[in-house]
């Protein structure tokens, strides 16, 4: 009975840290200093429980971004499977618009919990930065866009949705701005490789 006795205790820790990082992601979203105290009452655990995981605000909010960028990078992969290496770029864009607009409120929690003197630095864009990499070798390799773009080339292009307001009428914008991004990408394609048939 001795031997085992940690691997319950390890799942409800692994249930217990879900719940916390579910809860926080919602509250955050919606309110970028919602109390702690508040976040660990809707996840049902006490405080000594939630400090064990996440010492302070700043834990907190940057495994929740962490989370969410890994989320993010992911989708670039399955969408590689479903769909040619262009179409698959532009969908990836619009995941991108998605996370920048509705994650508003997390971004908000983000420069509140990097901004204390001898706080954490904001965290880069690694993983949205290795998916581009994947996508922008995809369409090198089919020929669908110019060659020798970089992946910060691309995040620096879609910048500017972090500039937008997440208002309700943001979508049109993002999808004007991403297809003018793609226009560019597009343009100076040198087509599938192989016979050039001229």
């Amino acid at each position: 009975m001795q031997h085992n006795k940690d691997a319950p205790l390890r799942s409800d820790a692994q249930r217990n840290r879900e719940r916390i990082l579910e809860v926080a992601l919602t509250e955050l979203t919606r309110c970028p200093d919602a109390p702690l105290s508040a976040i660990a009452k809707k996840a049902g655990v006490g405080q000594g429980t939630f400090y064990r995981n996440f010492p302070n605000r700043e834990a907190l909010v940057l495994e929740i971004y962490r989370h969410e960028m890994r989320q993010v990078a992911d989708s670039a992969v399955q969408l590689l499977d479903e769909l040619p290496p262009d179409q698959a770029l532009r969908a990836w864009m619009d995941r991108l618009a998605e996370f920048a607009m509705t994650k508003a409120g997390l971004a908000d929690a983000i420069r509140l919990a990097t901004s204390a003197p001898g706080g954490p630095a904001k965290p880069a864009h690694t993983p949205v930065t290795d998916a581009a990499a994947t996508l922008l070798r995809a369409n090198d390799a089919a020929g669908t866009i110019r060659p020798g773009m970089t992946p910060d080339d691309l995040v620096l292009a879609i910048g500017g949705l972090w500039q937008m307001a997440p208002t309700d009428d943001w979508r049109p914008r993002a999808a004007r701005l991403l297809d003018l991004v793609m226009d560019g990408l597009r343009a100076g394609a040198p087509g599938p490789p192989g016979p050039s048939g001229t």
